[in-house]
């Protein structure tokens, strides 16, 4: 049985439409409500819960929680995966990255993750990349990796190319 730690953070993946301001707002987790949807036979997903924030809205400290946590949670699991939203999830993918470095801890997959379009919406990339990231967690080599679009790339050196709407290598 592999054990994941699974964090989340919050993003566009958790957003949720709020009838009081017409928008949507990251208000409720649904990454529960995701999780029941999916075949996981062979794998024990731990939730952590850190934060329900858009990742503009991320500090330095909350970048620094993140690496911190993932540490932690290396110690009692197979790998990690951190639900983050896109526009900052290279700056903790790059703290978590020295982090662990610098710590010696690099010895598990941590793998990123996110969605351009909420899980709300019905054309939504969420199920998809929720998906590939359980995947990739349970068979890359130990590193620090973004999962999402069919694609995996690892880094240092991974950016947001928003004229197309997906990670590409710097």
């Amino acid at each position: 049985m592999k054990r994941i730690a699974l964090i989340s953070t919050g993003g566009t993946i958790e957003k949720t439409y709020d009838a009081a301001s017409g928008g949507l707002a990251n208000r409720e987790a649904v990454l529960d409500v995701m999780l029941a949807n999916l075949d996981l036979r062979g794998v024990r997903v731990s939730r952590i819960a850190l934060m329900n924030k858009d990742s503009l809205d991320m500090t330095p400290d909350d970048h620094a929680l993140i690496a911190a946590t993932v540490h932690h949670a290396l110690r009692d699991h197979d790998g990690v995966v951190v639900v983050h939203g896109t526009d900052r999830l290279t700056v903790s993918g790059e703290a978590v990255l020295a982090r662990l470095l610098h710590e010696e801890a690099l010895t598990k997959p941590v793998i990123f993750t996110g969605s351009m379009r909420p899980y709300e919406l019905r054309d939504t990339d969420a199920p998809q990349n929720l998906t590939e990231a359980l995947l990739a967690v349970q068979i890359l080599a130990p590193g620090v990796y973004v999962a999402m679009q069919n694609q995996v790339l690892a880094f240092p050196g991974v950016t947001k190319d928003r004229a197309q709407g997906m990670f590409v290598r710097a």
